[in-house]
């Protein structure tokens, strides 16, 4: 059987489960070639099929089963009672199901039972309140999958970034890039946009830290100091980064098709202009790790779960960035052995 690209549902008490239905509703093609298992709850998944008025069956897939054309495939991992939940508010159930979902995922990939795997949003409080130490969906990955060097991608189709610190207070910034670091940033980058995206010379552009990369340093040295240094250094194993470039006016030229990639210093260096261009349609994907991993590029919207108004846009680019992913590792692989 062809493995599935698996979709965690993610909060319970999120969009999650609307924006999945969703996806099958507005995308007839996953469901007359099914390709996807949602793991996650059957109850909450036939209450998102309620609210949305859906038709479309719903099938408790198990383990080893092929795909049933025509219908939603669940694995259905907890058995949650709707009116034990409250819509639009994380909770220590909600939390621990999240991390359920995500967890078992990973064991299939791992294993190689499902080609990917395709994340719904979760709840930080959640996981907190679950008891579960990890703040987000990365670094649970990182932690199972035994990946230690890792970063953070989001993909548009006219924007990528990846970022050299991720989830961390802005007054730590400065003090958290190194050389080895961004260096880090720039090779994983690299390897990502040839392998996964079939880009034969990425051309990637290294972000300033300060109003105009320093200005000589006369707003900061980190540029002259630490960021030239990692260019430098990536430039000697013949990779084409350039930079540091002033952070107001980078995004512009990669946007207009300059560049393939923005390596940026800190998160929302990168968030802010990625999801301005990419609101709805924002790709999050996990380099680094030994599995596929891609994510909606969005949080659990509590203030509209439940309503069945969210998007399902960035879920569907997900799940196809997901396939294509795949797709492209499969034929580097190929192209690598037999070349």
């Amino acid at each position: 059987m062809n493995k599935p690209i698996a979709i965690t549902m993610g909060c319970p008490a999120g969009i999650g489960p609307e924006i999945i239905v969703k996806l099958y509703i507005e995308n007839k093609n996953y469901l007359e070639n099914p390709h996807t298992v949602v793991f996650g709850d059957f109850n909450i998944i036939k209450n998102a099929s309620d609210i949305l008025k859906s038709d479309i069956p719903l099938y408790n897939w198990q383990t080893g089963e092929e795909l049933k054309p025509g219908a939603i495939n669940i694995l259905s991992l907890t058995n949650l009672k709707f009116d034990d939940l409250i819509i639009g508010k994380p909770s220590e159930t909600t939390g621990r199901a999240s991390y359920i979902y995500i967890s078992e995922a990973i064991k299939y990939a791992l294993r190689e039972d499902a080609r990917g795997i395709v994340t719904a949003p979760i709840s930080k409080k959640g996981l907190n309140l679950a008891g579960i130490n990890y703040p987000g969906h990365t670094e649970i990955l990182s932690s199972l999958t035994g990946a230690e060097e890792y970063l953070m991608m989001l993909a548009g189709k006219t924007l990528k970034v990846s970022l050299v610190t991720i989830h961390i207070p802005l007054k730590k910034v400065a003090d958290s890039v190194s050389p080895q670091n961004i260096l880090k940033t720039i090779l994983i980058s690299h390897n990502a946009l040839k392998i996964d995206f079939g880009i034969k010379n990425p051309r990637i552009a290294v972000c300033g830290l300060n109003p105009h990369s320093g200005e000589s340093g006369m707003f900061g040295d980190e540029e002259e100091k630490i960021i030239i240094p990692a260019i430098y250094e990536a430039k000697k194993i013949n990779i084409n980064a350039t930079g540091p470039y002033p952070p107001d006016t980078i995004f512009y030229r990669a946007s207009k098709g300059e560049f393939d990639l923005v390596v940026c210093m800190y998160h929302d260096q990168g968030l802010i202009p990625l999801k301005l261009l990419h609101f709805n349609d924002g790709v999050n994907i996990t380099l680094g790790l030994p599995v596929v991993r891609t994510s909606v590029d969005h949080g659990t919207a509590y203030d509209i779960a439940g309503k069945g108004v969210a998007s399902c846009e960035s879920l569907r680019e997900a799940v196809n960035t997901a396939e294509e992913i795949v797709k492209n590792r499969l034929n580097y692989f190929i192209k690598s052995k037999f070349s």
